[in-house]
């Protein structure tokens, strides 16, 4: 009784602030989007938050989240960032095209979008749905496609994020580096980004999305990214998620491919307390490819869950998964990839595979792969294991003389590394390297 009237004065906070929020909209009162906002508003009070009832959610207690009176960011100041905050986010070594948000919302000062081919687009959400607003509107969901009340509050309240338009036959060499900063020392503060990523047909791009905090202030990242691609479209996204364990961060994905499209998800987790990565992909025609690649790592109390599906609808599709998690200390991490080969997708070719490794005692992991399959012509596999660092290889070392930390650091380097090498950009792949071993406080190599 107590939860559902903490999860009821949560709601009530949201659709009371709704108001004042939707005050302070500057240029996009007259778009398509306000319809949609205003619906999904109605909808979010219809929705229930998820409890540990709902099972896909059963290992995952979102109680502490609404505990908290999250304020739009709209509704609050803008947050003042300097030259040296936004340099420390970044990824460096390789070109790119930046993009940099506060809180949710575009900073058109520190950002720096290239030349772009002729026709495509690296834009903000906000600045899209102002001057050409036709771009997105059929990408964008409807209120009947929400999930949880999660999804029709970001609806509401998304104020900004990455838009990326890849027109039919072109290629975009460079990257698009989105680097979104949360954090206020003095309010609780709701970010929700809503990104879309438009492939067309023979086309290709790369996209990187970080997410860390500039405050021990508590406050909540809310994100929805949707992903169009069209045939013999090619794109890789990574997600590198570094904050502190202070934040709450709740993301949903949809890919949506169609014929001979490749999609790979690249998902690094680092930190956050209460971390929820929703990732869904669906294979809509023949000879697609789908590629998840995961590694999440917890310490102290942190809570990550990472929640796959794979929708093979068509025949003749692949798709690969491998994720890895390191938990430490009191922190526990949720794995549940589940894969759907419909009837008609014969000739399906899915792997599946999550090995987590426990440094503590006192850690834990929940791992529930799933496999659903409705064709009798298909090649499906899925593996878990859960385990401490190896002993034998670990003894082997230190009898060669080698530092018991570094020992340590060695074997959670060869753990994690099938997972970091299929990073493509490698002064990325040599920086997320550094992130795994900076978060677990162990010696780096």
């Amino acid at each position: 009784m107590a939860v559902k009237k903490e999860f009821e004065q949560a709601k009530n906070w949201y659709v009371n602030s709704y108001p004042d929020f939707r005050g302070k909209l500057n240029g996009q009162t007259d778009s398509f989007y306000t319809e949609l906002r205003n619906n999904a508003i109605t909808k979010f009070g219809e929705l229930d938050f998820p409890t540990t009832k709902n099972e896909h959610w059963k290992y995952t207690n979102v109680s502490p989240l609404l505990k908290n009176n999250f304020v739009p960011a709209s509704n609050l100041p803008a947050v003042a960032v300097n030259k040296e905050t936004v340099e420390s986010k970044l990824f460096t070594g390789f070109e790119c095209h930046l993009m940099v948000f506060v809180n949710g919302v575009f900073n058109e000062e520190f950002s720096n979008i290239k030349e772009l081919t002729n026709g495509v687009t690296v834009d903000s959400f906000n600045n899209v749905l102002k001057n050409r607003p036709e771009l997105i509107q059929e990408h964008v969901k409807s209120s009947d496609e929400f999930v949880t009340a999660f999804d029709a509050l970001n609806t509401a309240y998304a104020s900004d994020g990455i838009v990326v338009i890849v027109p039919d036959g072109k290629v975009v060499d460079t990257p698009v580096q989105a680097v979104f900063i949360n954090g206020d020392k003095d309010n609780a503060v709701l970010s929700s980004p809503k990104n879309l990523i438009v492939v067309g047909k023979n086309a290709q791009a790369t996209v990187i999305t970080s997410y860390s905090g500039t405050s021990e202030n508590s406050y909540f990242s809310n994100i929805n990214t949707e992903v169009h691609l069209d045939e013999n479209g090619i794109f890789d996204l990574y997600k590198i998620q570094n904050e502190s364990n202070t934040a709450y961060h709740i993301e949903h994905l949809e890919a949506y491919q169609e014929k001979q499209s490749v999609f790979s998800h690249h998902n690094f987790s680092f930190g956050g307390g209460l971390v929820r990565n929703d990732i869904n992909a669906a294979m809509n025609d023949e000879f697609i490819e789908t590629n998840y690649f995961g590694l999440y790592l917890g310490n102290e109390k942190q809570h990550i869950d990472n929640h796959t599906f794979m929708d093979h609808a068509k025949p003749n599709c692949e798709s690969n998964e491998l994720y890895k998690g390191i938990l430490d200390d009191n922190s526990r991490g949720v794995f549940n990839g589940r894969i759907l080969v419909r009837k008609d997708a014969q000739k399906t070719n899915a792997y599946q595979s999550n090995k987590a490794v426990l440094l503590t005692k006192t850690a834990k992991i929940d791992t529930k792969p799933e496999l659903e399959i409705y064709a009798d012509d298909v090649k499906c596999s899925h593996g878990a294991t859960v385990g401490r660092l190896d002993d034998t290889a670990y003894f082997y070392i230190r009898s060669r003389g080698v530092p018991a930390d570094l020992a340590k650091s060695m074997l959670i380097r060869a753990f994690a590394d099938d997972v970091v090498e299929k990073v493509k950009i490698e002064p990325l792949r040599d920086q997320v390297n550094h992130l795994i071993f900076e978060h677990l406080h162990r010696v780096e190599i």
